[in-house]
């Protein structure tokens, strides 16, 4: 595993990782809430996670710190647990034992794994976490809390007792909506439009002395920074399945960051070394009071939009959302939580519109995918996250299977007179003292063998013919079950006189032929490895078998 260079700050780094710190301070807040937190937790989560995950990532802009989806899955964690999710050292213990899953899949290289869920899954569940996200806030919003456990149910009551929201707390949503659109409309002041609406609002709520919930009501943010806190080590055999969920759920969201945010060096990312970074990011954190962390998009396309250049960006960041707490923590207690409810509407609305496309996209897919990813929606909405993600890998699996097993085949290559091969059916039947060449694609499921003995021609009282099967690969995954096949097709063709071949394999898959023994029963003359020019075993394969029908004596029976 290569470790990234540190590299140098530069001043578009010191400005963009200021901005960045102070787009921590509602958005970090509005996230813990929504979590079910404290809103002083997601303040720290932007500080030592930020940092250390900058210092480690290969994806140099990536900026590691609270998501809204990484918060709602804790909280569910810590329930699901039976621990208290105030407990300093209950969320140490989760934070830490998630960034140790990260750490582990990050060094085993796990980060190819992130590619098997599929685009449906994830549609599904970020289109379902967007959702939650707007539900989680209706009490903010509005001043009336829905006595409900999912989300679906949870709009759905606030809907049916629009008699009982408290009129001030809706203006100012409104409101706060109202002016981010009004200064997100300009394009200079865009990067900074949820700051400025948190500031304007709040003061104007300030200023008119007007009723509402603060986030000095849920709690008092001092001015410091966050003492060092011990896990709770009894809790982490509870924690230990919610912690990989987790995991998972913060790795999911953070996969396609560096496809979106290429380094600006041109050096190449990689999903495993920041998975690695990550890792680090939360057990560091872990100690300071933060929540489990992941690689976050918006929080990232902050930061380069204001300018970042290297990974500085985010040591920068975390460095000044500490000086910003110090400084000026007491005044983040006068922010209105309706304030914060309507930012946090604006940010769900954004995500469930930037999921418009990719949705058109899974339904003009197939069927299929449709079900997989409507399946994965309701799942996050009505389950705990961990069990939606995990469900949701579950389904992105099946998916795999079933798209492998339609595309395994086997047809018949033709030679033409210029050398090339053609592509047919395969024949019904095979006729005796002919060569038939077969072409066989797929990942070697169980579920192909259906296919693949159904496509097979028929032997019937054929003598003296020869069988090539041209293979691209049989991976070692359930490969025993198209082996299976093989040994009852040689053995069939071998008592009446006729030859199998298997040609193209990989050294690899040409040592479970040996050990299986099915070399012994082909011969060493008929399983040839492919070479480097692809058709070239192939071709001389079938001279071999061409010259050997027309040895073969005639008029015997068979």
């Amino acid at each position: 595993m290569t470790w990234p260079r540190i590299g140098r700050p530069t001043r578009q780094d010191a400005v963009a990782g200021f901005v960045t710190g102070l787009f921590s301070i509602p958005e970090g807040m509005a996230y813990a809430s929504i979590g079910g937190f404290n809103p002083l937790i997601g303040l720290y989560s932007g500080m030592v996670p930020t940092a250390v995950g900058s210092l480690f990532a290969r994806t140099a802009l990536m900026t590691v710190t609270l998501t809204s989806a990484i918060a709602l899955t804790s909280h569910s964690v810590l329930d699901e647990a039976g621990l208290d999710p105030d407990d300093a050292s209950n969320i140490a213990m989760l934070t830490m034992l998630t960034g140790i899953v990260m750490l582990v899949l990050g060094l085993v290289r796990a980060g190819s794994l992130m590619s098997f869920v599929s685009n449906a899954v994830m549609t599904g569940f970020t289109t379902g976490i967007a959702l939650q996200i707007v539900a989680g806030v209706i009490g903010d919003a509005t001043g009336y809390s829905p006595d409900a456990h999912n989300t679906l149910a949870k709009i759905g009551d606030a809907l049916a007792h629009v008699g009982q929201w408290d009129l001030t707390s809706l203006v100012v949503a409104i409101g706060t909506v109202a002016c981010w659109a009004a200064v997100h409309a300009v394009r200079r002041l865009e990067p900074f439009a949820i700051l400025l609406a948190l500031i304007v609002v709040s003061v104007v709520v300030g200023v008119g002395g007007w009723e509402v919930e603060t986030v000095g009501d849920i709690g008092s943010i001092p001015n410091a920074l966050p003492h060092p806190v011990a896990p709770d080590l009894g809790a982490a055999p509870d924690l230990l399945v919610g912690a990989v969920a987790v995991a998972l759920v913060a790795l999911a969201q953070a996969a396609g960051i560096g496809a979106a945010v290429p380094n600006p060096d041109g050096s190449r990312t990689n999903i495993s070394t920041d998975f690695v970074a990550q890792g680090a990011a939360n057990v560091a954190g872990g100690l300071f009071r933060a929540l489990p962390t992941g690689g976050s998009l918006s929080r990232t396309g902050v930061a380069t939009s204001a300018g970042a250049r290297t990974r500085w960006t985010g040591v920068f960041a975390g460095v000044f959302l500490a000086v910003l707490v110090v400084v000026a923590g007491s005044v983040a207690e006068r922010i209105p939580m309706p304030v914060i409810g309507g930012l946090i509407i604006v940010i769900g609305g954004e995500l469930i519109i930037g999921r418009v496309p990719d949705i058109g996209l899974v339904v003009r897919t197939g069927l299929l995918p449709t079900l997989a990813m409507a399946a994965t929606f309701l799942a996050t909405t009505e389950l705990p996250l961990q069990q939606a993600i995990l469900l949701g890998a579950g389904l992105s699996l099946l998916l795999f299977c079933v798209n492998a097993q339609r595309r395994a085949r086997l047809v018949a290559l033709v030679r033409q007179p210029d050398g090339y091969w053609r592509e047919a059916e395969p024949p019904a039947r095979i006729e005796s003292r002919t060569v038939t060449v077969l072409h066989y694609e797929g990942v070697s499921l169980f579920a192909e063998i259906e296919r693949f003995e159904e496509s097979w021609p028929q032997l019937g009282d054929a003598a003296d013919a020869a069988v090539i099967l041209h293979v691209r690969a049989l991976p070692d995954v359930a490969s025993s079950t198209i082996l299976k096949a093989l040994f009852r097709r040689a053995r069939t063709l071998d008592a009446q006189r006729c030859r199998l071949m298997v040609v193209g394999l990989d050294p690899a898959m040409r040592e479970v032929f040996a050990r299986t023994g099915l070399i012994t029963l082909l011969g060493e003359e008929n399983v040839l490895v492919q070479t480097p020019a692809f058709f070239e075993t192939l071709d001389h394969a079938y001279d071999d078998a061409v010259q050997w029908v027309a040895s073969r004596p005639s008029g015997r029976a068979p």
